[in-house]
C-alpha cells in the first residue's frame, strides 16, 4: 500500500481543472510523453469513482454528527509523534494528520485527492505532480503549502522512522513548480507504485516543526490538519480527540459521511480482562475482540442476551497476512533452514484450535493469506517463468511441492511430527545427549527465549514449549512490558517473537522493509526474521515494478513460495471476520466494504442511546444534530497494531493480528 508531485507549464496551470481524467501530450527529455491530469490514480486500471463522485458507496452520506465513541488500548503512551523510532505513540493520531491522497476501502489500491486537488503523471510514472487545494488549512488557520509538502519528505527521510527511508528511497527530488504545486522525481526504474505511495505521505507543518526537535518524543499536542485534534490527555492513562469545528475538508467527497463523532476517547488498561469488564460495565463502548476463548465464554451476560450489548461478526475480504512465531535468523541457532523447519513440527495448531480457540481459526499457509495473492498448489506456468532463473538458489520444494503447515491429530502429543523434527535436527548436526539436544560439533545445548508482550499468548506458547522440551530443547518464555518489548524488537534483541506482517491487496515498496537484505541490517525495520537472500531481494523489486495486476499477482505468489519454503516462521492462524462487541447506541452503513467495517463510518444514534440510558444500561450521552461541537469524550483501536506496517496508514480500518 502506498502515495506525491510538479506542473508542466503556465498553460497547464490555467486549464488543468478542465483536463481532469484526460491525457495530453507534452515534451520531455525523452521526447513526447502523455501526461495524465486527474482527481485520482489507480495502481492498475482505472479508479472506480469518477471526478464527479459525491461519496464512497459504503458510506452513509447523511449520517448525523454528534455523540461520543469510547474505546480502550493496552499499555500506555509517552509520545504524540508516531513518525519516529522512539517512544510509544498514542493511539489514533492518524486522525490528526492528513495525506495528499486517500484510499477507498472497496478497491485494491486507488488513491483520491485529499490535500491534493489534482494529480498528474506521465505514462512511465517517472514523476508525479500535485496541485494542492486552496482551502486546505492547518488547525491554526494557516494554509497548507508546497513548502510544507517538500519539508515533510525531507524530514521523514532524514529524521523519521527508518521505515520511511525504505518506503521513499526512490524519491530523489521534490520541487515547487507553482504557487500550490509540487513535483516529485523518481529514480530510474519501473516503480509504478511511487505516485501512489508519495500520495500517502503524511504532510507536516513546516512552521511548527522547524522550531522543534522532530527526533525527540513529545507530549505537546501536535499541529495537524485532520478532522480531529487532541483536546485532553493524561500520559499513559487516556487521550481525547475532539472533532475540529471548522475542519477544512469536512465536505469533500472522500470525507462525506465519515468522522461523525464529536469526540473520541481512548482509555488505557494493563490487561484485556479488565478491558472486557470495562466494556460490560459501560465504561467503554466498543471492542474488537481478538481472543477466541473470550469471544466464546466471556460475554454470556444479560446485556448481551437482551441485545443491548451487541456481539457481532463482520465478514471481510481483506488479506490477513502472516502472523507467526518468528525466528530471528540473526541468531546462530536459527540460521539452518532444517532447524527452522524442525521447530515447526513441535507446534500443535490442531490441538490449540480445538482446545483453546473453540475451532474459530484457520491455519495460515501464506504470507498473503485470504487473498488472490496467496500461493496455492504447484507453481503455474507464469510463476515457473519467474522462478526458473533462480532454480539453483532456492529450495527445490518450491518447484515440486505445495506448501502445507504440519498437521496433527489434535491430541496434543504429536509423536510422528516430533519424530520428523528429530530427523531434521539430526541432519542439521544436532544430537541428543543426556536427554538434551546439543550440537554434535561443539556440544552446546540448543536453547532460546520466546519474548511475549501479551499474557494471553502464554497459554498458547506453553504447550509449544512442552513439545520443544520433548525434543531436548531448552526454551524460556519471557513476558515484558510494552516499552521494553518495543525497544527490544526495534533492536532485533530477541530469539523468537509472535511477529506479524499485515498485507494490502496491492503489495509494493513496503515489501523492501519486510524481507530485503538492507532492511535486515536496519534497526526498526519489519524484517524481524533477519532475511538476507538476493533472490528475495530480486523478487521484491520485481513486485514493485510489476506493469499490471496479473504480473503483480504472479510475482507475489512466487515470493510467497520462496518465503514459505525458507521456513523463517512457524505460522499461526487467521480469521475471515472481525469479532466486535459494542453497545447498541450507534448507526452504521448496511453494506461494509471488502476491507470490513470501521468506526470512521459509524455515527451516534440518539434514540438508541436514550433507550439504553432509560433502562440504566449505560450513562446517557446524546448529542443530536449535525453541528460540529466538541465533547470531551471517547475512542481508540487495539494496541495489536503496535507492530503493523505504518500504523498511520491503517488507522481508519480494522486489521492487524487475529491472534490471542
Amino acid at each position: 500500500m502506498r502515495r506525491f508531485s510538479i506542473t508542466l507549464s503556465a498553460v497547464l496551470t490555467l486549464i488543468g481543472p478542465l483536463l481532469l481524467g484526460a491525457a495530453k501530450a507534452a515534451e520531455s527529455p525523452r521526447g513526447p510523453e502523455k501526461i495524465r491530469v486527474a482527481h485520482a490514480i489507480a495502481m492498475h486500471g482505472e479508479p472506480k469513482y469518477g471526478p464527479d463522485f459525491t461519496h464512497f458507496d459504503y458510506i452513509n452520506p447523511e449520517a448525523p454528527r454528534g455523540g461520543t465513541l469510547r474505546e480502550a488500548a493496552l499499555g500506555g503512551f509517552d509520545s504524540f509523534n508516531p513518525y519516529i523510532a522512539k517512544g510509544n505513540a498514542a493511539a489514533n493520531l492518524g486522525y490528526v494528520f492528513e495525506t495528499l491522497m486517500t484510499g477507498s476501502a472497496d478497491e485494491a489500491f486507488t488513491e483520491y485527492g485529499l490535500i491534493a486537488q489534482t494529480i498528474e503523471w506521465p505514462e512511465d510514472r517517472s514523476w508525479v505532480a500535485f496541485t494542492l487545494r486552496p482551502e486546505a488549512r492547518w488547525h491554526d488557520g494557516r494554509p497548507i503549502t508546497a513548502e510544507d509538502v517538500i519539508f515533510s519528505l525531507q524530514l521523514l527521510k532524514t529524521k523519521g522512522h527508518p521505515q520511511f527511508r525504505f518506503y521513499y528511497q526512490s524519491v530523489i527530488e521534490a520541487e515547487k513548480t507553482g504557487p500550490r504545486e509540487v513535483r516529485f522525481s523518481f529514480a530510474a526504474g519501473d516503480n509504478r507504485e511511487l505516485p501512489l505511495i508519495v500520495g500517502q505521505m503524511p504532510i507536516l507543518p513546516k512552521h511548527y516543526w522547524e522550531t522543534r526537535d522532530f527526533e525527540k518524543t513529545t507530549l505537546e499536542p501536535p499541529l495537524g490538519s485532520g478532522p480531529y485534534k487532541i483536546a485532553d490527555f493524561e500520559p499513559g492513562r487516556h487521550v481525547v480527540y475532539e472533532r475540529v469545528a471548522d475542519y477544512w475538508g469536512r465536505d469533500l467527497a472522500v470525507n462525506r459521511g465519515q468522522y461523525n463523532f464529536d469526540s473520541l476517547r481512548t482509555d488505557y488498561y494493563r490487561d484485556d480482562t479488565v478491558v472486557r469488564q470495562a466494556l460490560k460495565a459501560g465504561n467503554i463502548d466498543f471492542r474488537v475482540e481478538n481472543q477466541a476463548k473470550a469471544w466464546a465464554l466471556d460475554y454470556d451476560v444479560p446485556a448481551v442476551r437482551e441485545g443491548w450489548l451487541k456481539k457481532d461478526k463482520f465478514e471481510h475480504r481483506r488479506p490477513t497476512g502472516m502472523q507467526a512465531f518468528t525466528m530471528n535468523a540473526r541468531r546462530a541457532v536459527f540460521q539452518d533452514r532444517r532447524v527452522r523447519r524442525a521447530l515447526a513440527f513441535a507446534f500443535d495448531f490442531d490441538w490449540s484450535n480445538r482446545n483453546l480457540f473453540f475451532g474459530q481459526y484457520t491455519r495460515t499457509e501464506s504470507y498473503f493469506s485470504n487473498s488472490e495473492l496467496a500461493a496455492a498448489g504447484l507453481p503455474s506456468p507464469q510463476e515457473m517463468e519467474i522462478l526458473e532463473p533462480y532454480r539453483d538458489r532456492i529450495p527445490a520444494e518450491v518447484f515440486t511441492q505445495e506448501y502445507r503447515a504440519p498437521e496433527t491429530d489434535g491430541t496434543g502429543w504429536p509423536r510422528d511430527n516430533l519424530a520428523r523434527a528429530f530427523d531434521l535436527l539430526s541432519e542439521a548436526g544436532w544430537i541428543v545427549r543426556d536427554m538434551k539436544l546439543v550440537s554434535a560439533e561443539t556440544g552446546a545445548r540448543m536453547r532460546f527465549e520466546i519474548l511475549l508482550i501479551s499474557p494471553a499468548f502464554e497459554r498458547i506458547v506453553l504447550p509449544f514449549k512442552r513439545n520443544l522440551n520433548r525434543l531436548g530443547i531448552e526454551v524460556s518464555v519471557r513476558l515484558v512490558d510494552t516499552a521494553q518489548y518495543i525497544n527490544r524488537v526495534r533492536a532485533f534483541d530477541f530469539d523468537m517473537i509472535v511477529g506479524g506482517w499485515g498485507q494490502s491487496e496491492s503489495p509494493g515498496n513496503e515489501q523492501r522493509n519486510y524481507w530485503t537484505s538492507a532492511s535486515a541490517k536496519t534497526n526498526g525495520s519489519r524484517n524481524f526474521a533477519g532475511i538476507e537472500d538476493p533472490v528475495i531481494d530480486a523478487l521484491v523489486e520485481r513486485i514493485i515494478s510489476a506493469p499490471d495486476r496479473e504480473s503483480l499477482i504472479m510475482t507475489t505468489r512466487s515470493l510467497d513460495r520462496v518465503l514459505l519454503w525458507g521456513h523463517y516462521v512457524i505460522s499461526n492462524w487467521h480469521i475471515r471476520f472481525d469479532r466486535i462487541v459494542y453497545w447498541d447506541k450507534f448507526g452504521k452503513p448496511q453494506a461494509p466494504p471488502r476491507r470490513g467495517t470501521s468506526t470512521s463510518y459509524w455515527w451516534a444514534d440518539p434514540d438508541k442511546a436514550r433507550a439504553l440510558a432509560s433502562r440504566g444500561k449505560i450513562e446517557e450521552d446524546v448529542t443530536e444534530g449535525t453541528g460540529d461541537g466538541g465533547l470531551s469524550t471517547a475512542i481508540t483501536v487495539l494496541v495489536g497494531g503496535l507492530l503493523l506496517f505504518f500504523g498511520y496508514l491503517s488507522f481508519r480500518r480494522f486489521g492487524g493480528r487475529t491472534a490471542e
